[in-house]
């Protein structure tokens, strides 16, 4: 793109992009079929005892990850650039306007300001790769832990990469393509597209079920426009969640929300569902949706709403909703491998909090920065939450609902996943 072009121009593009947008064209969608680039082969699996469990903490704002042990200290092992393709695709943005205003969008709104490089993550099986979603640039990456060099690149439908989940297997990685209403499955060895499926609008968060059989997706709609009040919230678009069968790809299931909140009384609710997770034996669903400090149980075989949990609100919290990021109050939601206690990251109301899950009630509200994500760590004894605002993840006992450690991070850590390296991984050579 010319430089000469002015930058007033640029910013009022930027600003309605994410707006505006709409599904990818079936050429857009056509596009994103295969990897731009060839796969290399995943080497023999190593055994177990070759493979170190840790954590990966995507620093979405830095372009890296971190890896840390996977509980007890959380001591750091290493670090991964996760963008060292960036000057080649940056020069592709600049060259084409639309992807260009894209990206401008991305960081003046989902971004804060910043570049989005570093969404999800989980490592390949042998601990060799790990596979990264990257939302400025709207692909899904495979990068050699041994070199720190790409595997292979694939780019989504549309112009931004969401969450991701892998399955149980650890073969497939499912990726949210956010303005084509679609997510990709894909080999996670080759990078391969497998299959795909329609969504409603924004997909976020994805769910393998155990057994490997479906997937579930929750999209949240548009949560970058300032129509925040309950009366607007119809203007927010088509947001439900999409049960796929995993190995055809094709829609066993809809399940819209908004029935359901009015069913239980929560018409003034959104029905945007946020991060989820299952009870051990997949019959309670957990979730949070935007704009509400608390979480809410679903019976999967009922398909009705049991239960409500309201978490207290930080007094210091705006009760303007325009203000809280993406449509956000508390995002971040785990469970204990027992399936006895919820790990709870309040994001706006700056703390985590442990909930026992039979009475739903909370333990102490542990001071925290923004908190982005909550998953559990390797030993299942410590909920791991990603302090945004700190740069620092913080671990809390699931027992005692108390704060263990904090370690920190790069900028703007969201995603926390647990994955494996090789035994003696220290970093990429040259790192």
């Amino acid at each position: 793109m010319p430089a000469s072009r002015t930058r007033h121009l640029r910013s009022v593009a930027a600003a309605l992009a994410l707006t505006v947008a709409g599904p990818a064209t079936a050429a857009s969608a056509a596009s994103a079929a295969s990897p731009t680039a060839s796969p290399t082969a995943s080497p023999t699996a190593s055994g177990a005892s070759d493979l170190r469990e840790v954590l990966f903490v995507g620093n979405n704002w830095d372009g890296t990850a971190d890896v840390l042990k996977s509980s007890g200290d959380f001591a750091k092992v290493g670090r991964v650039d996760v963008v060292p393709d960036k000057d080649q695709r940056m020069a592709e943005i600049d060259a084409d306007p639309v992807k260009w205003i894209y990206f401008m969008a991305i960081r003046n709104s989902v971004g804060e300001g910043h570049d989005q490089f570093a969404d999800d993550m989980y490592s390949t099986p042998d601990g060799r790769s790990v596979v990264v979603s990257r939302p400025s640039f709207a692909d899904v990456v495979s990068i050699d832990l041994a070199t720190g060099k790409l595997n292979w690149r694939f780019p989504v439908a549309g112009y931004r990469a969401d969450h991701m989940a892998v399955s149980p297997d650890g073969t497939r990685v499912a990726v949210s393509a956010s303005t084509a209403n679609t997510v990709h499955v894909l080999d996670i060895d080759s990078g391969r597209q497998l299959g795909s499926f329609a969504t409603g609008d924004k997909p976020h968060e994805n769910i393998f079920t155990k057994d490997g059989k479906y997937i579930w997706n929750m999209s949240i709609g548009d949560v970058n426009t300032a129509l925040d009040d309950p009366v607007w919230d119809w203007t927010k678009g088509d947001r439900h969640i999409t049960v796929v069968d995993a190995t055809t790809y094709k829609q066993v299931k809809v399940i819209d929300m908004r029935q359901r909140l009015d069913a239980f009384g929560l018409k003034d609710f959104s029905d945007a569902v946020r991060p989820a997770v299952f009870s051990p034996d997949e019959s309670k669903l957990y979730f949070q949706v935007s704009f509400f400090n608390g979480f809410l149980e679903y019976d999967v075989a009922s398909d009705r709403i049991t239960r409500l949990k309201t978490l207290p609100k930080n007094p210091a919290t705006s009760e303007d909703r325009t203000t809280w990021v993406n449509d956000s109050r508390h995002h971040g939601l785990s469970m204990n491998p027992d399936g006895t206690r919820l790990c709870v990251a309040g994001t706006m109301d700056d703390y985590a909090t442990v909930v026992d899950r039979a009475s739903l009630q909370e333990g102490p509200l542990i001071p925290a920065s923004k908190p982005y994500w909550a998953t559990v760590s390797g030993d299942g004894k410590d909920c791991v939450v990603s302090e945004s605002g700190a740069d620092q993840i913080t671990a809390i006992d699931f027992a005692t609902g108390r704060k263990v450690t904090s370690i920190p991070v790069g900028d703007h850590p969201q995603r926390v996943r647990l994955g494996h390296v090789q035994a003696d991984w220290t970093g990429p050579s040259g790192s």
